[in-house]
């Protein structure tokens, strides 16, 4: 099997991934160079397809303030943000912001020449800046994707999945086992820091807006490791996917900055409702307007609403949305005409490794930002464009944190990781499974049963068809394909999000039990680490 050493492994390659290798690039001599491991390409990520855009309290966005990011982030978090976290990430928004745009990000700008900024679902002010009308996150990706290529402390490893943490007795990270997709081979990377920036967990669910390599990867890695999860119960189905053919699983994103500009939510008879469940209507937290479409999908016994986007000026439409009207002009729909038919779809996971802002987790030498982490930032349902600015925060701390550390790779290796390697070593049987198909089964399960609305019989039920696809597939550690690594990560993490969904007997965010409903006691973070799998705990 091949080693190699760096000083810095970080797994992933979206806005947090790149960002983070850029910033300890450039703030830290390091002998051994960094390294990002990608499953994919350099810059496939969910980062990659985020439209709307990202916060930013600016200095000169007057009348906006920290004080009514933090008011706003807290209320759509249902009480569960923490206010530290969010403060903290508030005040450091324009510092990053401006780093971003020395990187050569360009936000959009007025005819004045100043940046852009919009409004978006449960925010009291236009904070929100964006790339190209509606792609800030292919904007951010492709000038932090340049930089990293020109750097040349950084080396890339692509169509590479990480297999499993090297975790020492003493609970310290040392390194990771890799398995190269092109070679099918196997390779033990040792180093002091690695940084999981792995993305969500959307392909879990039957629909949802995220790109195939959002299987939980770095959850799975994490907890397998023994690390300290929390608030995986909560995850955000986003309310306006493109739904233009019921019976096909795909869902693109219709950004909730198009709900910002004006449109309007109508039913299959043509009828706002809005105004029936929230009084912000379309601007109202994304759990409430989601609910609210589901309702109506239900009411009515039909697929999908209706988004009316055709009350927008033209022109302005099709200038601040070059992405969602050629997408759509690609299949037929002029949105400026007809209205788009949409439906939820799953998006983001609030819920992940318990971090701190800088990305230190309960292990020593394992870090995670981005969505894969949970600071405390979201709380029980994020604020729209809120993950972008906590992925470019915290991968800004973790740098500063990190200089400050002596990042040599480690050679002394205990037993308890050559053990481990041993496993890798070893040859598998040459069964082969319909990976695809075994995927379809287990996003068919969650979302029929572990999606929008949930109930205690529902939950045992998925947690006992999760069994049975557990025992069709025999793999629990090493694994020959990236696709049986992915389902393996798969079948690990949905059970970590129903074994949370059933622990909270309350309805909360993202979180609605029908059998319970929303409660106002203190609200506390659900936590579960490997020792605990049988009996989850909360925490403060």
């Amino acid at each position: 099997m091949k080693y190699s050493e760096y000083s810095v492994v970080i797994i992933g390659s979206g806005v947090s991934g790149l960002y983070s290798a850029l910033k300890i690039s450039r703030q830290i001599e390091l002998p051994e160079g960094i390294l990002i491991v990608t499953k994919s390409n350099l810059g496939e990520s969910n980062s990659k397809y985020a439209q709307g855009g990202i916060v930013g309290v600016l200095h000169q966005n007057s009348g906006d303030s920290v004080n009514l990011h933090v008011e706003d982030t807290i209320k759509a978090g249902a009480g569960l943000s923490e206010p530290n976290v969010v403060r903290y990430i508030s005040e450091r928004s324009d510092e990053v912001i401006n780093d971003l745009i020395d990187m050569g990000v360009k936000f959009d700008s007025d005819k004045s020449g100043n940046l852009a900024f919009t409004l978006e679902a449960a925010h009291s002010f236009k904070r929100i800046l964006h790339v190209n009308g509606d792609a800030t996150g292919k904007g951010i990706t492709d000038a932090l994707t340049k930089n990293v290529i020109d750097d040349e402390n950084i080396t890339v490893m692509e169509n590479t999945v990480a297999a499993e943490l090297l975790v020492n007795s003493d609970s310290e990270c040392k390194g990771v086992i890799l398995f190269n997709e092109l070679t099918g081979e196997h390779e033990i990377v040792y180093t002091s820091a690695v940084v999981l920036a792995t993305g969500g967990v959307g392909q879990l669910y039957k629909y949802t807006t995220n790109p195939e390599g959002a299987t939980g990867d770095g959850i799975d890695l994490a907890y397998n490791a023994g690390a300290i999860l929390q608030d995986m119960e909560f995850i955000q189905f986003h309310p306006t996917a493109l739904a233009l053919n019921p019976s096909s699983r795909e869902r693109f994103l219709i950004s909730e900055a198009v709900r910002g500009e004006g449109a309007k939510l109508i039913n299959n008879e043509g009828n706002e409702f809005m105004s029936h469940y929230h009084d912000k209507r379309e601007l109202a937290p994304r759990d409430i307007v989601t609910r609210a479409i589901y309702s109506e999908m239900n009411r009515t016994h039909s697929p999908n609403v209706f988004l009316n986007a055709s009350i927008i000026e033209k022109t302005r439409l099709f200038d601040r949305f070059p992405t969602i009207t050629k997408k759509c002009i690609d299949r037929g729909l002029d949105i400026s005409q007809k209205p788009i038919p949409v439906a939820p779809a799953a998006h983001y996971s609030m819920g992940g490794i318990k971090a701190t802002i800088e990305g230190k987790t309960s292990i020593r030498g394992l870090y995670a930002i981005g969505e894969t982490a949970s600071t405390g930032l979201h709380g029980a349902n994020r604020l729209a464009s809120n993950s972008l600015l906590e992925c470019v925060v915290s991968a800004y701390e973790l740098a500063d944190y990190l200089s400050f550390a002596n990042l040599v790779p480690p050679k002394k290796i205990d037993s308890s990781i050559i053990n481990t390697i041993e496993i890798y070593e070893e040859s598998l049987s040459d069964i082969e499974y319909n990976i695809e198909l075994m995927k379809q089964n287990l996003k068919d399960l969650m979302w029929e049963n572990v999606g929008i609305i949930r109930t205690e019989e529902s939950l045992n039920k998925a947690k006992d068809g999760l069994l049975k696809l557990k025992n069709e597939f025999t793999r629990n550690r090493k694994c020959v394909t990236k696709e049986e690594y992915e389902y393996r990560n798969m079948l690990n993490v949905a059970g970590l999000i129903i074994d949370s969904a059933i622990t909270r007997k309350e309805s909360r965010g993202a979180h609605l039990r029908e059998d319970y409903p929303k409660t106002d006691d203190i609200p506390k973070h659900s936590a579960v680490i490997k020792q605990n799998i049988k009996e989850l705990v909360y925490v403060e």
